[in-house]
């Protein structure tokens, strides 16, 4: 057999379980970074070769591009991108060090005049771009950019002069929320997991759980989903589920719910599962490559939390 410089096969999970038929999917389907991150995850992989994926997306500037976060296509570092890729190195424990120092200047010269990050730099123009992200000359700040990083920073025990203000940003946003969509309280949630203050994160993620049920944010019941809204600017269909909101046990989303709504949500996500062994998207696709593309980390996602709740995977 000829010696390819691959690592050895990991133990295949068994056949025709959740595992086993996702395997095949990312296999078919991911890019070398899913196909690395899916194999270190589920599979016992190293993350040695995850990182070495990653960085083929990283930039000169310390931000990353090159279409890292699907609908983002280009080579330019944007906001999302970078947020993608502390998520990754948060998956392999390694949200830390030189890589994160760099990561944290990039931040600091991208950042609006109130310390937070927009979603999408003006540099994004001229390249192939989802049409519901907007590309302005002047963007604003966003929580939906700024609550998963620092959220991230803050969990890693990252020590950044840029997460002093931009903390404040998330503070100040979460609190002062009236009306929201979905995306934005998951945005909300990642940060209130890992702030610092706990007791006012306990209660800043109390009152958005009421915001989130008095405005039926959240379909609690799966099998009447047009009972619930979808919010404006959504793709049809483009419901959200307690299972978005609290993606572990441990979030503070978990306490919005109640044990037989929380089961009804796993349910519906293993039930999601395609034939083909991928998850499918439920936001509004405008292209095939970024549609392909990002199956694998929708489906990598809910394998991650149907395996925190103690679902069975394989």
């Amino acid at each position: 057999m000829a010696e390819t410089g691959a690592s050895p096969l990991p133990p295949t999970p068994p056949a025709h379980s959740p595992l086993f038929r996702a395997e095949h999917f990312v296999w078919l389907t991911a890019r070398v970074l899913e196909q690395r991150l899916f194999a270190h995850l589920f599979l016992h992989g190293g993350a040695d070769p995850v990182e070495t994926a990653l960085d083929a997306y990283r930039n000169q500037d310390g931000g990353y591009g090159h279409a890292l976060e699907p609908d983002l296509r280009g080579p330019v570092s944007q906001p999302l991108h970078t947020s993608h890729a502390l998520r990754v190195l948060d998956s392999l424990g390694r949200c830390g060090g030189q890589r994160v120092e760099r990561v944290c200047r990039y931040l600091t010269s991208v950042s609006t005049p109130d310390g937070a990050l927009p979603a999408i730099r003006p540099s994004q123009r001229g390249y192939p771009t989802a049409p519901f992200v907007p590309v302005v000359d002047d963007p604003p700040s966003e929580l939906l950019a700024t609550g998963p990083v620092v959220g991230l920073l803050h969990r890693n025990e990252v020590w950044h002069a840029w997460l002093f203000r931009a903390t404040d940003f998330c503070w100040q946003t979460v609190e002062s929320l009236e009306r929201s969509h979905p995306y934005e309280i998951e945005a909300a949630v990642a940060f209130l997991d890992s702030a610092p203050d706990r007791p006012r994160a306990e209660a800043a993620a109390d009152r958005l759980g009421r915001l989130v049920r008095e405005h039926r944010l959240a379909v609690l019941d799966p099998e009447k989903p047009d009972a619930y809204p979808v919010a404006p600017g959504y793709a049809p269909g483009e419901h959200h589920f307690p299972h978005d909101y609290a993606k572990t046990p441990q979030s503070l989303a978990r306490a919005w719910f109640t044990d037989d709504e929380m089961n009804r949500s796993l349910d519906f996500l293993a039930s999601e599962q395609q034939e083909d062994g991928g998850w499918p998207i439920r936001w509004r696709q405008w292209a095939p490559a970024p549609a392909l593309e990002v199956r694998p980390l929708v489906t990598i996602e809910a394998l991650r939390t149907l395996r925190a709740y103690g679902r069975p995977i394989g």
